[in-house]
């Protein structure tokens, strides 16, 4: 599922890490969901901030399963001038750490005269105004479970010699990711109006009935055969199996399966169907590479049909139509 959704805030918020870049900044807090910490890290982000020193935060940790988190923790530990760090924004404790952590990223910087200049950024809904306000002791950002909640950029001082400048979510023009643009909309990362929740909620059960059976069991009892048989039972089968045990039945027995998604993707934001990842390190950096792959071709065939309409290739039917004749403007192939 190809995502489109880059609101005009977001593109406001892209220009102001832009003017805070040439400001100059010391460390970009980058906020990750730590149940799809490769999904919820913008490549945008990674172009403006590159060369700075990174804090990758495993943002509601609790929500996520545990030895997965610590997959993940190691694979952006590895990265040079980059620290992991897995938290529940809402616990103070682990929250105020990030200020230490910054600290030993940029040992040179400190001091009134050199103070440590921060950057927070993160997708939409990951917690970020959440964490500012536990970090700063006060309700300094607004919060809230739509996306899109902080629309300006605000500067906050965490310590005498930090100050932490906090821009509004932001996601990338294009998420040609697959599995990635689906598990975005399942964390509630983008808005109701992009996507469709059935199609996210199919793809989700198919899931989380390969990784986390007996979770799903454990909520829905539905029988461990039937979630197992994803041969002879579909995924949308499945959920409309678990429309049924919810109670999401109308008139002549026919399941809402607008409500069945609505009951599956609302328990996973809410951690009800228990601790759960939805992706691997390696299996995101598969997707990934299928990912490049499918948008070389996507720009390839573009370029095509762009040069047949200008008449420098023809189509091959036309070619095929002249019997090999070639007038001698386009080149051979090799």
């Amino acid at each position: 599922m190809a995502i489109h959704w880059f609101p005009g805030h977001m593109n406001s918020t892209r220009n102001a890490i832009n003017d805070r870049m040439k400001q100059g900044l010391d460390v970009v807090i980058e906020l990750l969901d730590a149940r799809l910490p490769g999904s919820s890290a913008n490549p945008l982000l990674a172009q403006l901030t590159e060369g700075k020193a990174k804090l990758k935060l495993l943002n509601k940790q609790d929500l996520a399963d545990p030895a997965r988190t610590a997959a993940w923790l190691a694979h952006y530990n590895a990265q040079p001038d980059t620290r992991a760090i897995g938290l529940d924004a809402s616990v103070t404790a682990p929250a105020k750490a990030l200020v230490q952590a910054c600290r030993e990223l940029v040992p040179l910087r400190g001091g009134m005269a050199k103070p440590v200049r921060v950057l927070i950024c993160g997708i939409p809904n990951v917690g970020k105004s959440t964490l500012i306000n536990t970090i700063s002791g006060r309700r300094a950002a607004k919060t809230g479970d739509e996306p899109g909640i902080t629309k300006i950029e605000q500067k906050i001082v965490l310590d005498n010699d930090v100050y932490l400048y906090d821009t509004p979510g932001m996601l990338w023009p294009r998420i040609s990711v697959e599995q990635s643009g689906y598990n975005l909309a399942s964390s509630g990362a983008i808005g109701r109006n992009a996507f469709d929740e059935e199609e996210v909620a199919v793809e989700l059960l198919g899931y989380l009935r390969g990784s986390y059976p007996a979770q799903l069991e454990a909520r829905y009892k539905l029988g461990e055969a039937l979630i197992a048989d994803t041969k002879g039972t579909s995924d949308g089968e499945l959920l409309a199996a678990i429309g049924r045990r919810r109670g999401a039945v109308q008139s002549g027995g026919r399941v809402n399966m607008q409500k069945a998604a609505e009951v599956l993707v609302y328990e996973f934001r809410q951690g009800v169907l228990g601790r759960m990842t939805l992706e691997t390190p390696e299996e995101f950096l598969g997707w990934v590479a299928a990912g490049k792959q499918a948008e070389a071709e996507r720009i390839e065939r573009k370029a095509a049909q762009k040069a047949a309409r200008r008449g420098k290739v023809r189509p091959a039917a036309e070619s095929q139509a002249d019997n090999g004749d070639d007038d001698g403007d386009d080149n051979e192939a090799g």
